[in-house]
């Protein structure tokens, strides 16, 4: 053995050696590993120091061979009895020939930038040693053409994606075809979002370019700088020099898996926030990068063992996207350690040790064999005592505020409509919704061209009215471009018949099929919205229990701790109306406490396609007892007299406070429907004096909008609410007090004559229409709520049943873990963003479904009572429904699991809010939960929740301080501060709201300041809280089925009528009968203390009021239309 090979010892001691020239040593360091644990099983004798040694060579540059995880690595590895480490220096790789370079038996060598690989291969040819990472494959993965190559050749997922080389020798492989939502490159299409990459696996300047529909631009990737490793861009056209892969965007909800191999047989796997989310690098208090170490499934596990044979890389790194059920391989990286990790030191350095001393120590006629040892298995600490374990959270919640939404019918008949109806598969359902740019854009070019036909050929055969054609075009041509989610057509097959296209034209008697054609606009979330939805989110977090470390004694962050940790089961989901899934991205942004634009939020936190209609639905498409309930409400609100007792029975069956006080506000429905037609004459009248008023010419309105657009508005109202005929559209009601509520609320600046009162009327009006919109009987209200909400009954049913199941989550490894006291534990959040039809059917559903009986169960009975006060479902309005678990509980056993049913109406409205109903707190005590005592012990226990302690005396006011108010920084991460939520004397109310402008809440509830105001939200309300999951899933199933029945003979004729092209017949009206049977409660419980035993009439019709317009009664009047 030559003089480089000699181990310098120190009574037998190993030491690190910085290996110069062929025989020169330097010593570097002398480390005592004989004092560190003895954990690999080699008695140490010192008298044998001079035994041959095995020396492992490590070729690096010195950042690398310097970094913490080689040095902890390292020193392990000298811990072997038989191994020596030699370390060549920067010095001697750089400038020495191979020649001159250390001897050594394995050779631990791998690229870096600045590293001259040719010359390491050099070496490895020269003097063979055994490789530990294959030296000519590090040529493979720094191209990755060429790293995709072998992954596909291996049968290793990775995302679709095609090349793009920009070789003047290869012009054929140059073909890119760039459109506003997608690329095509060499015949490959990939629609937005998707990744572009350079070629060049050195380059991290990686881009996602995002759709017009999620806000458009792209978010920039790149090596980690300080706190951020992206940004997000407006620019949305890709680069246009330079070679690239274009590939499929993966939706991962915000996470990636980055693993580590060491060898075929070990992999370790680490979970990190996706640099693309928010380009925000989340660090610990000593300034590192956070990652969880996770599981890897028995899949995932083969495709590391894949990848580690596959490129020749014994340490391995690789890039893992988990998206629909499946794992893509996205990234492979060559030679890289875990961070951080004292057990994967121990194991890496006990895998590397073997595998040396299993190839050479026959070489070196040393003795070895392979340790043997037991696997540990950890404790894993869980909840105990009777204390509840939060298992599940789900939430439907209606979208934020928005601008007034508008809408235009036209029956259409030329042969171009046909033709676009047709070319995107309109036949299929008899319905077409046309919202991509290309598709407004088609219907545009129609719209001009008919235009052009009718002013060349006055007499020409084009049926469609020049008026309507002229406003189809106005409103496709505003803002210039089609951007966002802010205007759509939708075309429904009319056959043989013809509505009238809108209200107050008359009837036209053409035969043979047509098109009904409705444009809508309007209905974009707005900067209040974003607001609302975002602290709402943060808010949100209080209704998890627990914290630890960083994120200990602070209201919501036991919630950002267990997501931090992955153990928080996520999924956010939402309709396809820009508006909510812009709501949806926003309270993402509060709840996980993450920065920048929403646009990269909303493309991987939100999932909003192909979800069968769960929150979508087609609101003018009505269903017959839609249509009937419609007429009847027509038929009452138009006769010009006072209502009558039998008007009363007609209109409020249920005799719900909120109507009955909104019919006495109104007296004669027609006397009103004058003065609310008066007013809006009083508004427009003086919004074209304010016009002609120079002043004013550049006045901006909230939202930039102008008064000429405020004028369009009011003007379209006060044509279509007073027909020709002298009668009023009780469908534009909603309408009208959606414009009034957004002016009054954001428009008050102008300081408008009779503003308040036309608010007034029209919200009186309002209130009795849209909720009873939704049926007027009991029987009438669950037809219709099955119509809208069945597949998301379904859903949620499912997402009750699986909390318990062993699911492909995001896993924490248990033996990896540090400070996390329980790994095992998830909690499963499913959020559903929708809109208003949604959320009053769903609480339909709950109210009139049966789920228990008012006069057995004290508590469900004043819930029914507080939700019957309640007159609207406003912006932002929660339905949540929380499981708890108690693992004392026998698992077969019914108490085991436990339901509780929230509800929240959503924003505060604008006046006269002084008399709003009050419900009983969030999670008041109950006979069954008041003798229970938390344990003040373990922040990290979830199940420990700090309001259950208390019955109070009496209500406490909404007016007051906010609890979350944000006021410092630790760490990385957002800290709110907390002002006296709860106490021993108080019940807990959760989702008092904060904003930007002012953590002060006005006394008059009017919102906060600024130059528009945000109102505040108010508190969720417990319906109740000592429900089984037996009784929830039996109520629900009961629900499913029977409104599948429903549907089932719906559709059946909807298909006939579709076939035959005749119209369908209606059904008998069915008695009021509940869906399901009431299911008696097992434990009542105790009357709360400050319940108040006052009548329901006294409570005033000035409840949480709404600027929302209900989804149906916009999109289709009364009128046949």
């Amino acid at each position: 053995m030559s003089e480089s090979k000699q181990v310098a010892c120190d009574g037998g001691l190993p030491r690190f050696m910085i290996g110069c020239e062929n025989d020169e040593s330097k010593e570097l360091d002398v480390i005592d590993m004989r004092d560190i644990s003895r954990s690999y099983g080699e008695d140490e004798d010192e008298d044998q120091s001079m035994e041959p040694q095995i020396v492992v060579g490590i070729c690096s540059m010195m950042k690398k061979s310097n970094s913490k995880p080689m040095t902890e690595i390292l020193e392990r590895l000298c811990k072997f009895e038989y191994i020596t480490v030699v370390i060549f220096s920067e010095e001697v790789i750089l400038n020495e020939p191979v020649e001159k370079w250390p001897l050594c038996d394995c050779l631990i060598s791998f690229h870096s930038k600045g590293f001259p690989l040719d010359k390491a291969v050099s070496y490895a040819k020269l003097r063979n040693p055994l490789l530990i990472n294959d030296l000519n494959m590090q040529y493979f993965i720094q191209d990755r053409r060429q790293v995709y190559r072998i992954l596909q050749e291996e049968g290793i997922d990775l995302p679709r994606y095609a090349v793009l080389n920009r070789d003047p020798d290869r012009p054929e492989e140059c073909n890119l075809v760039e459109s506003e939502d997608h690329v095509e490159v060499n015949g490959e299409i990939f629609h937005k979002p998707f990744v572009e990459k350079p070629v060049c696996a050195e380059d991290h300047n990686v881009y996602i370019y995002y759709p017009t529909s999620a806000g458009g631009g792209s978010q920039r990737l790149f090596r980690k700088i300080g706190s951020r490793s992206s940004v997000y861009s407006p620019e949305s056209t890709v680069r246009k020099t330079g070679s690239y892969i274009y590939e499929e965007f993966m939706p991962t909800d915000g996470t990636d898996v980055k693993v580590y191999t060491v060898g075929p047989d070990y992999a370790h796997a680490e979970a990190r926030k996706s640099p693309a989310l928010d380009g925000k690098v989340e660090r610990d208090s000593e300034g590192k990068e956070i990652r969880y170490p996770v599981m890897l499934t028995a899949m995932e596990k083969l495709v590391a063992r894949k990848v580690c044979l596959a490129f020749k890389q014994t340490v391995c790194g690789f890039d893992l996207l988990r998206a629909n059920g499946h794992s893509f391989v996205c990234d492979v990286n060559g030679f890289s350690f875990v961070k951080n990790s004292m057990k994967y030191y121990d194991d890496c350095a006990k895998v590397l040790g073997n595998m040396v001393m299993r190839e050479l120590a026959p070489q070196f006629h040393i003795p070895w064999s392979i340790p043997m040892e037991a696997e540990d298995i950890p404790i894993v600490p869980t909840t105990s005592g009777t204390m509840m374990e939060l298992r599940c959270v789900i939430a439907v919640i209606r979208h934020g505020d928005r601008t007034p939404k508008q809408k235009m019918k036209m029956e259409v008949r030329n042969a171009l409509f046909f033709d676009l109806f047709e070319k995107y598969g309109g036949y299929k359902t008899g319905k077409l919704k046309l919202k991509k740019p290309k598709q407004l854009q088609e219907v545009l070019d129609i719209a001009r061209q008919l235009l052009a036909e009718l002013v060349q050929h006055n007499d020409c055969e084009i049926e469609e009215k020049k008026s309507k054609l002229e406003q189809l075009k106005t409103v496709l041509e505003m803002y210039g471009h089609f951007s966002g989610i802010n205007r759509k057509v939708q075309l429904t097959y009319l056959a043989n018949r013809q509505p009238k296209a809108s209200s107050g034209e008359e009837d036209s008697q053409k035969e043979g099929p047509s098109l009904l054609l409705v444009l809508k606009w309007g209905g974009e979330l707005t900067p209040a919205g974003r607001v609302q939805a975002e602290e709402l989110g943060r808010a949100f977090r209080c209704m998890y229990p627990g914290g630890q470390g960083d994120y200990a004694g602070f209201p919501g962050c036991g919630l950002l701790r267990l997501h931090s940790t992955y153990r928080h089961d996520l999924k956010i989901y939402a309709s396809d109306e820009g508006r909510v899934q812009m709501t949806a991205a926003a309270f993402a942004k509060g709840l996980l406490a993450l920065e920048g634009e929403l646009t990269p939020i909303l493309v991987q936190m939100v999932k909003s396609a192909n979800m069968n209609g769960l929150l979508d639905s087609d609101s003018d498409s009505l269903t017959d007892c839609q249509q009937r309930v419609k007429a009847r409400l027509h038929e009452i609100m138009q006769k010009n007299r006072d209502f009558s007792e039998e008007d009363y029975h007609k209109l409020a069956p249920t005799g719900s406070p909120s109507l009955v006080n909104s019919m006495e506000v109104i007296v004669n429905p027609v006397s009103i429907c004058d003065q609310v037609y008066t007013l809006i004459q009083s508004l427009t009248s003086q919004i074209c004096k304010r016009l002609e008023d120079p002043k004013s010419a550049n006045l901006q309105l909230y939202h930039s909008e102008t008064l000429e657009l405020m004028l369009q508005r009011w003007s379209k109202l006060e044509r279509d609410f007073r027909m020709k005929n002298g009668r009023y559209d009780i469908s534009k009601i909603p309408d009208i007090y959606d414009c009034v509520k957004y002016d009054t609320q954001h428009n008050s600046s102008l300081g408008l004559e009779d503003m308040l009162e036309l608010f007034r009327l029209s919200r009186a009006l309002a209130n009795i229409i849209i909720p009873q919109e939704y049926g007027l009987t009991k029987a009438e209200k669950l037809d219709i709520a099955s119509a809208y909400c069945l597949p998301l009954m379904k859903k949620i049913q499912l997402d009750l049943q699986r909390t318990h199941e062993d699911e492909a989550v995001n896993k924490l490894h248990p033996l990896y873990s540090r400070g996390v006291m329980s790994p095992g534990r998830h909690v499963r959040t499913r959020l559903y963003f929708t809109s208003e039809s949604h959320v009053h059917s769903l609480l339909n559903i709950f109210r009139y479904g049966g789920l228990l009986d008012e006069l057995k169960d004290e508590q469900w009975k004043q819930a029914m009572d507080y939700l019957s006060a309640v007159t609207e479902l406003n912006y932002m309005t929660q339905i949540v429904i929380m499981l708890y678990e108690d693992n004392n509980k026998d698992p077969s056993s019914e108490e085991r699991f436990h339901v509780e049913l929230h509800f929240s109406p959503g924003v505060k409205g604008c006046k006269d809010e002084d008399n709003a109903p009050m419900g009983f707190g969030f999670r008041p005590a109950s006979s069954e939960n008041h003798e229970k005592q938390t344990n003040p012990g373990s922040l990290e226990d979830l199940s420990q929740d700090e309001p259950d302690r208390a019955v109070v005396s009496e209500p406490i006011s909404i007016q007051r301080k906010s609890p979350l108010i944000r006021n410092r920084k630790a760490g990385s991460m957002e800290v709110l501060s907390e002002s006296n939520t709860s106490s021993r004397g108080a019940a807990f109310r959760i989702f008092p709201s904060t904003s930007r402008q002012s953590p002060e809440i006005k006394p008059s509830g009017l919102g906060f300041e600024g130059c528009s105001m945000v109102p505040s939200i108010y508190p969720l309300e417990t319906l109740h809280n000592s429900l089984s999951l037996k009784q929830v899933d039996e109520f629900l199933t009961g629900v499913c089925k029977n409104g599948s029945e429903t549907q089932f003979k719906r559709l059946k004729s909807l298909s006939a009528m579709f076939e035959s092209h005749a119209e369908p017949s209606i059904d008998v009206e069915s008695p009021e009968t509940p869906v399901s049977t009431p299911v008696q409660s097992s434990q009542p419980p105790d009357r709360p203390l400050w319940y108040s035993s006052g009548p329901d009439s006294t409570v005033s019709s000035a409840g949480p009021s709404s600027p929302s317009v209900t989804e149906p009664s916009s999109n289709s009047g009364f009128n046949s239309e």
